[in-house]
């Protein structure tokens, strides 16, 4: 049954608002719950445009995009997924090798017609700048590393080909700066559209909507991930959104950085259920600012958030790892050590709640002194959704503090091993005195 619907042309099929917008839009944001059909949508609206634009009015070939947080997100997801563009493809009848080519190795899709489809992440603020572009697809744009300098610096000005080019933007609804910009407009540049995961239910498997009331049912976060809400912040947050989009830089304004750190905030088990193991890497400039670089959370065994920790430490060339030993004590220092015995560990303990290790840090955020280097959604949502009264352990906020109190030198800890070496690499060339 379900592959017999699949044959039929996407207007039959789709929901009324799964189907492109009338009006002068230049963009459709599409801002709803996981599993609404964000991802069907995306490509079967871009397969049909590249279907009916092959080349211009003066017989330009036409080219396309399709960015998405990562490569590997627009590869295994936008295009060769389940419900990705090359499907998109096959529902309108075109086969690969014959109507089109897909060259894996060049990230291109290219039509017998002349069209091009480009495929790329978006992990740097130059993603798409050069291209000549009719139309995009963007997916999940609020997870983006850069998404306000990808969009203004790189794909807007990109889009300049043919007679009306378009974008629709597929995205878990987050706000981030571009996206309450989009939202704000009132020139009907943009078309806006709102659904809930529970639009799609006759879709979706009973199970994988149980898991997702279980997870996400009455909680704020749920009302984000399952009806597509924006969310700016709880209230009684310590920490404003504004205060981390105003301060947010590129890599490439990053100045001279005196001491890096790597902060482990251990889960106290491993498993699907089991919380976070927060590990986040920071470090303090010249100018005597602070600067998040990288947030390598993960949910897995000791073993692998050892093996995590131990990278991010070896890949920013940090001093030390700094790791809260509360729950885990000698072990987690072990755990370090058996994957590299020379990474020097600092051990501290949390002898004070939460809130008073959290405040003077959130001070730091207010006076303007933190800067993220690119964008960390998930962080960033711990950071303004989590508050006092909250239970439940904010993993990658607890490493943020641990890493920013230890760079303060606002801290507690019981001991430390000193460096034995230090392994000189760093991805992004960030010069250190």
């Amino acid at each position: 049954m379900i592959e017999e619907l699949n044959r039929k042309p996407w207007w039959f099929i789709s929901r009324p608002e799964q189907q492109e917008p009338a009006g002068n839009w230049f963009i459709w944001l599409i801002l709803s719950g996981r599993g609404w059909g964000k991802t069907r949508t995306g490509s079967e609206w871009l397969a049909q445009q590249v279907i009916q634009n092959p080349k211009t009015k003066d017989g330009v070939p036409t080219q396309w995009a399709i960015v998405a947080p990562t490569f590997g997100d627009a590869k295994n997801i936008c295009v060769e997924g389940p419900s990705g563009f090359l499907k998109a493809l096959q529902h309108q009848g075109l086969e690969n090798e014959k109507d089109f080519i897909y060259n894996k190795s060049s990230h291109k899709i290219d039509f017998v017609d002349g069209a091009r489809v480009h495929t790329f992440g978006a992990d740097s603020p130059d993603s798409g700048r050069g291209l000549n572009l009719s139309g995009a697809w963007l997916d999940e744009i609020a997870s983006w590393q850069y998404p306000y300098e990808s969009w203004t610096e790189g794909l807007a000005p990109a889009l300049r080909i043919g007679d009306r080019p378009r974008v629709v933007v597929t995205t878990t609804p987050k706000p981030i700066k571009l996206i309450r910009e989009w939202v704000s407009r009132t020139d009907d540049s943009i078309h806006v559209t709102r659904g809930s995961t529970f639009d799609n239910a006759k879709n979706l498997s009973s199970t994988a909507l149980s898991e997702l009331r279980s997870r996400y049912e009455g909680t704020r976060t749920g009302r984000q991930e399952l009806y597509g809400e924006i969310l700016e912040q709880a209230e009684g947050a310590l920490w404003i959104r504004n205060w981390i989009e105003d301060t947010r830089i590129t890599k490439d304004n990053v100045p001279q950085l005196t001491r890096i750190v790597v902060a482990i905030d251990p889960a106290v088990t491993s498993g699907e259920n089991s919380d976070e193991t927060g590990i986040i890497t920071c470090g303090i400039g010249i100018d005597k600012h602070y600067y998040v670089l990288a947030d390598d959370t993960l949910r897995d065994t000791p073993n692998e958030w050892g093996k995590r920790a131990v990278q991010a430490y070896t890949r920013w060339n940090a001093d030390r790892i700094v790791a809260e030993v509360n729950n885990g004590g000698d072990m987690v220092v072990g755990v370090i050590q058996q994957v590299d015995r020379s990474a020097p560990v600092k051990k501290v303990h949390a002898t004070r709640n939460k809130t008073t290790r959290a405040e003077p840090i959130s001070a730091l955020y207010e006076q303007g002194k933190v800067h993220h280097v690119g964008g960390f959604p998930q962080l960033e949502d711990q950071m303004v959704l989590w508050t006092p009264d909250v239970k439940k352990s904010p993993d990658r906020l607890d490493a943020l503090v641990w890493a920013l109190t230890e760079l303060t030198g606002n801290y507690q800890s019981i001991s430390g091993t000193l460096p034995l070496s230090l392994t000189q690499v760093n991805d992004w060339s960030i010069p250190r005195m």
